[in-house]
């Protein structure tokens, strides 16, 4: 195995999230990376805090879930799925026909008397498209009315929307969970704050997943806030650590930093793609989840603990059986 290009055993892939198959959304199990002592520590979630020191600064993506997948009718009479992505400028959006071949100019009727035309691809993507979406509501309202939870095969049952958010997802704008940080509970960031451990916000709108291999993310919206970027700072100067709650706080992060290297407050779309010999200055540490082979975001990791850390951590993942995407099992990295 590499740091990029692995097999997942489809027993590993995670069906349904923790607490429909075990004791709670937090019952999922963590890999520490501690890379000052060389240890990775397969442990329990719950275990956080103990990893964790009084100064230390948790950042997390407060972007909340909308139900962004829709029933749609081909010209031809077939029924699809169309997953909504992105809100784009002059009232465009990003979507993704799923599992046909779609051409530009195809109209799609969507539910409620909508209807959605294909305008162009976007940019080199063979799945996203730009679409003009005629619909009576906002996109969000829209999507309430009308969506459901984005889902892919290997989620084997339905689940509602709850099951797709985080505890603190605040502001509606990911076509999908910012997955990283749904194993919190209010009783663990009770324990952090009472350990000392702060938690700033900012929001970074997540598309849908790049499942194809080599795909490189796409712009979204994000926004560091002026109080979080504040922290951020301070934290550092005092000798705390940051540590990154996903790889969507990393990007937004990183794409907040001043010619300094400091992050300051920002907004704006963002296609920021970081490499494996990228230096990440924003972060002393990250949360995440276990990525598909090839996934751009491996690079991320590996710009962040370098290639023999990940391919570690990883061996072990798999070794000792740990679960895969939005459901599954965390890693976390500090340094």
């Amino acid at each position: 195995m590499t740091a990029l290009d692995f097999a997942i055993p489809s027993r590993l892939e995670a069906s349904a999230p923790a607490e429909v198959r075990g004791a709670g959304r937090d019952d999922v199990r963590m890999i520490v990376s501690e890379l000052p002592a060389g240890r990775v520590t397969d442990t329990q979630f719950r275990n956080l805090p103990e990893f964790l020191q009084r100064g230390d600064l948790l950042v997390v993506n407060n972007s909340a879930t909308l139900p962004a997948a829709l029933t749609a009718l081909r010209e031809s009479g077939e029924t699809i799925t169309l997953h909504w992505s992105t809100a784009l400028p002059a009232g465009l959006h990003t979507v993704e026909p799923r599992k046909i071949e779609a051409r530009a100019g195809e109209v799609f009727t969507l539910p409620g008397g909508g209807r959605a035309t294909l305008l162009a691809p976007y940019r080199d993507s063979k799945r996203l498209w730009i679409a003009h979406l005629e619909i009576d509501l906002p996109i969000a309202d829209y999507l309430r009315r009308w969506g459901r939870p984005i889902r892919y095969p290997y989620v084997t049952s339905t689940f509602p929307l709850s099951a797709y958010q985080t505890v603190y997802a605040r502001i509606e704008g990911s076509a999908e969970m910012p997955s990283a940080g749904r194993a919190f509970t209010r009783p663990i960031l009770a324990c952090l704050r009472a350990r000392g451990v702060g938690l700033s916000r900012l929001v970074l709108h997540t598309g849908v997943a790049s499942l194809e291999s080599d795909e490189k993310p796409y712009e979204e919206w994000y926004e560091v806030p002026l109080r979080t970027a504040e922290r951020v700072r301070e934290t550092r100067w005092r000798g705390g650590r940051v540590i990154a709650v996903g790889t969507t706080v990393v990007r937004a992060l990183e794409s907040s930093l001043d010619s300094h290297g400091d992050v300051v407050a920002s907004k704006g779309w963002t296609d920021l793609v970081i490499q494996a010999d990228r230096e990440v200055r924003s972060v002393n540490g990250l949360l995440t989840g276990l990525h598909e082979p090839r996934a751009t975001h491996l690079s991320m990791l590996e710009a962040i603990a370098g290639r023999e850390a990940i391919e570690q951590a990883y061996a072990v993942a798999l070794e000792n059986e740990y679960l895969w995407h939005e459901f599954g099992d965390l890693h976390l990295i500090l340094r």
